[in-house]
């Protein structure tokens, strides 16, 4: 027994020295750090005494010229040191030719958009106004491809109109607006929305073949004229809407009568005014067209 406690004894003596290392170590690495933090924290102040100076000295010479401008104000001085006078700069004197290049400089930017804008505005209204007329423009609005994309229907309206821009032959275009109100996407994608509000908005047309689905995105009795009050006791109109599903007009266009829904109809736009033609301009369109239209109308009643 007395073997085993002195044998434990020099296993103590053994351990112990290395522990006291590594405490060594640890209690001079937190003697550091504190050193470390106490150094940060030193310069911590400084740099906020600093700053805190740098502040005051701010604020007191702020103070202090307000206090000199209040001065000069008051006329109790006449200058000031804190307060250096501007001196006034020399006025620059341009000839007329260097004022004109200065400018031109200074704006060359917009002046190129505004040259832009003037040469296609010049471009645009050249071809509006050399653009043959027709003498004659039907609208055509709806899912109607197979007529819109021949010239039959065209054709069909020119067999009744004559040459009223005196150019010689007779000319019938037929506008055709692929549009259906449950395809937004594919009407913002064809630009049928800004076609259709366009035609709408200008007195090219008063002949409109169309259906109930462009209908009811207008009021009807105020856009369209009563036909029903200028073809009495015809049995394919109904108020404003010569209807075509049971005459010849799939017929007349080559077309499979398939290809004409129940709804189709033939309307008349009134005329009044609209944001881009006077009540007159439409008159003056509607004049023109109703007699081909009535022929149109006596032709398929028949």
């Amino acid at each position: 027994m007395k073997e085993k406690a002195n044998n434990d004894a020099k296993s103590d003596k053994l351990i112990n020295p290395e522990k006291s290392v590594f405490q060594n170590l640890r209690e001079e690495n937190e003697k550091r750090q504190k050193q470390l933090e106490q150094q940060q924290e030193e310069l911590q102040k400084q740099v906020e005494l600093r700053e805190k100076q740098r502040r005051e000295a701010y604020e007191k010479r702020i103070q202090q010229e307000r206090l000199e401008l209040m001065r000069m104000k008051q006329g109790l001085i006449e200058e000031s040191e804190l307060i250096p006078e501007k001196e006034e700069e020399e006025e620059v004197k341009l000839s007329f030719w260097e004022k004109v290049k200065s400018f031109i400089y200074l704006n060359k930017w917009w002046l190129g958009i505004a040259c832009f804008v003037v040469l296609l505005g010049g471009f645009l209204i050249r071809d509006y106004m050399s653009r043959p007329r027709p003498d004659m423009v039907v609208l055509l609005i709806g899912k109607y491809g197979a007529i819109g994309e021949s010239e039959n229907l065209s054709e069909y309206v020119k067999s009744f109109a004559d040459d009223f821009n005196g150019n010689g032959k007779t000319e019938v275009e037929v506008y055709y607006i692929d549009y259906d109100s449950k395809e937004d996407y594919a009407n913002y994608a064809n630009g049928s929305d800004t076609k259709l509000t366009t035609q709408m908005q200008i007195a090219d047309a008063v002949m409109v073949i169309s259906d109930h689905d462009f209908s009811s995105m207008v009021v009807p009795d105020e856009v369209f004229v009563d036909l029903s009050s200028l073809f009495t006791d015809n049995e394919h109109i109904d108020k404003q809407f010569f209807y075509l599903k049971d005459t010849d007009f799939a017929d007349r266009v080559g077309v499979d009568r398939s290809k004409i829904k129940d709804d189709t109809f033939i309307a008349v736009r009134a005329p009044k005014r609209v944001m881009y033609a006077s009540k007159d301009e439409m008159q003056e369109t509607y004049n023109k067209d109703m007699p081909v239209i009535e022929k149109i109308i006596d032709d398929l009643s028949k």
